[in-house]
């Protein structure tokens, strides 16, 4: 029993030493598509992603982080954030 529970600490902790690693890799597009994928699927159709450097001020909510928490992004959602989604192209 007290082995399992070595072994499982040991697992644990490897876990929490990789994941870090995994988030570094992981582009800003491929994080904003998981999220806009999980919106979609709780049915969000009119919201703004935007990636932003980490030292950016916003009253926009952060949803996730991206190139090694180098960037962040942030959220807004309603029909404000389709118009100014639609300004940033342009």
């Amino acid at each position: 029993m007290k082995a399992k529970l070595i072994v499982l600490a040991g697992i644990h902790a490897i876990l929490l030493v990789a994941a870090p690693l995994r988030a570094e890799v992981a582009s800003c597009d491929a994080i904003k598509e998981k999220i806009a994928t999980k919106l979609e699927g709780k049915g969000v159709s009119s919201y703004t992603l935007t990636v932003v450097g980490k030292d950016h001020e916003s009253k926009l909510r952060v949803v996730g982080q991206c190139e090694g928490g180098k960037k962040k992004i942030l959220y807004q959602r309603g029909k404000k954030a389709a118009a100014e989604k639609k300004t940033e192209t342009e």
